[in-house]
């Protein structure tokens, strides 16, 4: 297989090679790679920027993580936090941190990833930055979107009395990632090596290649529905929703026999010994939506197709709890990843 050293097109000659072909889509782009800065202009629109920090060893894994794919979940994550919003993404910033292991044609495969994602979401790329690393690969995005100022969704501002909905499924993710761990666990560096994840794609995809939800935005605005608060489902179904609580000072009952879970995430928490509800509410990186909305959408929202009603809000006095199959009141619990102790 072909290797190009980086130093042989030094910083310049690579960004010119990564991003030569990028061409840009978005009305309001109107300045991207090339110049001391990308120059937007969204007119009456509101802009939202969101910015990730993923660092290698700490958010992935390249010993089973292909850099394409990590290059489209590292744009992803990011197009899903302005969805969360109720805005639209528009461009995005990419820098990288590179040590001297990786070669010009491991940075095109990631790239592709970006590139990818971006087509699908009609997204920009705009601008970025290339430096050397001593400690690995290291990825910083930076997504700008907009939205009108009447459409902006907040984490603050659910009723006590409102619905609480849930895009697609819980825990598949996490539990990719213990199969993942797993086999890397086995490993023995011969080429032949050949993990068995035989009937558990979906949680490889889950983990490797999830998707953001703009589907469950555009069905929303076709219905009508602007939801009164919005989180996406990065850290855990329980820190986000305490996330919410919290800022829009409510309660909440979740109930346990409501969270939509996949057949091949129940499978696996058996294989592992885990308790799947605790898998649903704690795994992270599911990048599902969580979402509240007033009573008077629940005839609209039956409507509103991939979504899955999981509880309602309380008075903050309540408190937050998980109601059990049978009837427990269990207080909720943020036991999600927490970024800076990283677990």
């Amino acid at each position: 297989m072909k290797r190009t050293e980086i130093a042989t097109l030094g910083e310049f000659g690579l960004i010119d090679h990564l991003t030569g072909d990028i061409r840009l889509v978005q009305k309001s782009s109107i300045k991207g790679v090339g110049d001391d800065a990308a120059i937007l202009n969204h007119g009456e629109e509101r802009t939202l920027v969101a910015t990730d920090l993923l660092l290698e060893g700490i958010h992935f894994d390249l010993v089973y993580t292909p850099l394409r794919h990590l290059g489209y979940k590292a744009a992803v994550v990011n197009f899903s936090d302005i969805y969360a919003m109720n805005g639209t993404p528009r461009q995005i910033t990419l820098s990288l941190g590179i040590s001297k292991r990786f070669s010009v044609e491991d940075l095109e495969s990631f790239y592709n990833g970006v590139k990818l994602a971006c087509s699908i979401h009609g997204v920009d790329i705009v601008g970025g930055d290339t430096t050397s690393s001593l400690t690995g690969f290291t990825v910083s995005i930076t997504c700008i979107g907009s939205a009108k100022e009447e459409d902006i969704v907040y984490r603050n501002g659910a009723k006590d009395t409102d619905l609480i909905y849930l895009s697609g499924d819980l825990g598949a993710s996490y539990m990719g990632l213990q199969l993942l761990e797993r086999e890397k666990a086995v490993f023995d560096g011969s080429s032949d090596f050949q993990p068995d994840f035989a009937g558990k794609e979906y949680l490889l995809e889950r983990q490797l290649k999830p998707e953001a939800r703009r589907d469950i935005v555009t069905l929303l605005k076709e219905q009508g529905i602007l939801p009164t608060s919005m989180i996406d489902i990065s850290d855990g179904l329980s820190s986000d929703l305490l996330h919410i609580c919290k800022q829009s000072n409510t309660g909440c009952q979740l109930y346990e026999e409501r969270l939509p879970i996949d057949y091949q995430t129940a499978m696996a928490a058996e294989m592992f010994n885990m308790n799947v509800t605790t898998v649903a509410l704690n795994g992270g990186e599911d990048y599902e939506l969580l979402f509240t909305v007033p009573l008077t959408s629940l005839e609209a929202m039956e409507r509103v197709t991939g979504v899955r009603l999981v509880g309602h809000m309380t008075k903050p006095e309540h408190g937050c709890h998980l109601v059990t199959r049978d009837g427990q009141e269990m207080p909720l619990r943020a036991q999600g990843w927490e970024p800076i102790a990283g677990k």
